[in-house]
């Protein structure tokens, strides 16, 4: 289709076209509001995007979609029409040259692990149990919470290096917020209650044994909610916020461009989902040194993707595979055909590998052609695939993929928040957007908890100022 116009006035910018924005810019284009979405990506859907390379579709590491969210669950099935297929969940964790179940399944360790190192872990998992009942344990940090639930040697051997590869830095400098928020609801004793008796696992998120997945791939989400914008409001795409003009505490107006090219855009209402630190600095006038400071020292984890498409049908009948020891250099695995079988030419297959790292440094800086050569020697090790088998490959970097919870984030957050409180016509929402973890269902509530603040506010009164900042609420995510 044809470019869209940029008009000099929209009744509601929305700043970032992931899950978040485009779902703020849907139930804005339902209510009959006029917004535009604007996207500094070559395409929508942040993270839960699509890449098709030559007959191979794949996603930023495989994205599952799951919710206990009645109305978000309704509005996906309606919104996809029947692309959703039911994948069945089989994950597992590679470790010490074994394949250990996940989640964890007490025969499964009993067999890999050896007696001996299982008596320990059940030992230290029975003595954190009767600390916790002497004294209230202090949990500051993911190592914290971790020892608390499941031991020491739990901790060491299935949780410290893995964590430590996704995060960048030492457990004890990881807030207990994001582990609490991540795997909330699981114990040791769950999982093993899990193992002996089969329960579904359906309240604690990190037991789902079953997903929902598009057949072409989790972008056909955030295209479907692009298409059905455009309906009634433009998307733009290579087109990023670049300043947001603001007096008296409501923004006026917006800066937007991209490729050189910028435009000044005049908003009664301004929704973002881009980075909250891009958004403070973003802020003209800035706003006072100890808010930039605070925004600033939010960190995220970024994330490169390398897809090697392989000339047989299938590698693996796994989801998801874990690799937590450092000596090997990526931190998961997963197999987009064992999702859908339309993800790759008949008679073909791919693996997508994550490497987690941080924009800049030298894994993120290093050349495509390093990166599959490290993978496939890697694959090939570890017994997946012989690299005469390898047909094409394709590398893919995105930045921000999470945000970073280190120690006292939090306070962090609050401050900044406490600032932008004080806009009238100002919402902010999504993960990057709030610095929350967020799994898809929840940003997508997110940006439409944000959408119906301003459209209440629209209907109300338009032009009016006051009422604060819409933060968007949704469950924590799991």
């Amino acid at each position: 289709m044809a470019t869209p116009f940029i008009k000099e006035k929209y009744s509601v910018v929305v700043a970032g076209g992931g899950l978040t924005g485009l779902a703020a810019g849907y139930f804005l284009t339902k209510a009959g509001i006029q917004a535009a979405v604007f996207e500094r990506d070559s395409a929508v859907g942040g993270l839960s995007r699509t890449v098709l390379h030559n007959g191979f579709r794949f996603d930023l590491g495989g994205h599952r979609f799951f919710t206990k969210n009645e109305r978000i669950n309704a509005l996906i099935r309606e919104l996809m029409k029947g692309e959703l297929v039911s994948v069945p969940r089989k994950s597992r964790i590679y470790l010490r040259g074994k394949y250990f179940d996940y989640p964890l399944r007490p025969f499964n360790a009993l067999f890999g692990l050896g007696i001996p190192t299982t008596a320990r872990i059940l030992a230290d998992y029975c003595a954190e149990r009767v600390r916790g009942l002497v004294r209230e344990p202090g949990q500051v940090s993911l190592e914290d919470w971790v020892i608390s639930h499941f031991g020491r040697t739990m901790f060491t051997i299935y949780f410290k290096e893995y964590s430590e590869k996704v995060w960048g830095v030492d457990c004890s400098r990881i807030s207990v917020d994001w582990v609490a928020q991540r795997i909330r609801g699981l114990s040791l004793t769950k999982a093993i209650r899990n193992a002996f008796f089969r329960f579904s696992g359906r309240d604690i998120p990190s037991l789902v044994d079953r997903f929902d997945y598009p057949a072409l791939g989790i972008g056909r989400i955030s295209d479907r909610l692009r298409e059905e914008i455009e309906k009634s409001n433009p998307v733009f795409t290579d087109t990023g916020v670049e300043r947001i003009h603001h007096s008296g505490f409501r923004v006026r107006s917006v800066e937007v461009g991209g490729k050189g090219q910028g435009r000044r855009v005049e908003t009664g209402h301004f929704i973002s989902s881009m980075p909250l630190p891009a958004l403070v600095r973003s802020l003209d006038p800035p706003p006072p040194e100890d808010i930039r400071a605070a925004a600033e020292r939010l960190r995220f984890r970024d994330l490169v993707v390398v897809a090697v498409m392989v000339g047989r049908r299938r590698v693996t009948d796994l989801t998801w595979i874990y690799i937590p020891e450092q000596k090997i250099p990526f931190g998961r695995i997963h197999e987009p055909t064992n999702w859908s079988g339309e993800m790759a030419p008949e008679g073909k297959t791919l693996l997508v590998i994550e490497y987690f790292s941080t924009e800049g440094d030298a894994l993120w800086n290093e050349g495509d052609d390093t990166l599959v050569r490290i993978t496939v020697e890697n694959l090939e090790k570890l017994g997946f695939i012989g690299r005469g088998e390898v047909i094409d490959s394709c590398v893919v970097r995105a930045p921000k993929a999470y945000p970073l919870f280190e120690v006292g984030y939090a306070e962090l957050c609050r401050k900044v928040y406490a600032y932008l409180e004080r806009f009238g016509n100002l919402h902010i929402a999504g993960r990057v957007g709030m610095f929350r973890y967020y799994n898809m269902d929840h940003a997508i509530e997110s940006g439409l908890r944000a959408a119906e603040a301003v459209a209440e506010r629209h209907i109300r009164d338009a032009g009016a100022d006051g009422g604060g900042l819409k933060r968007s609420r949704g469950a924590a995510a799991g």
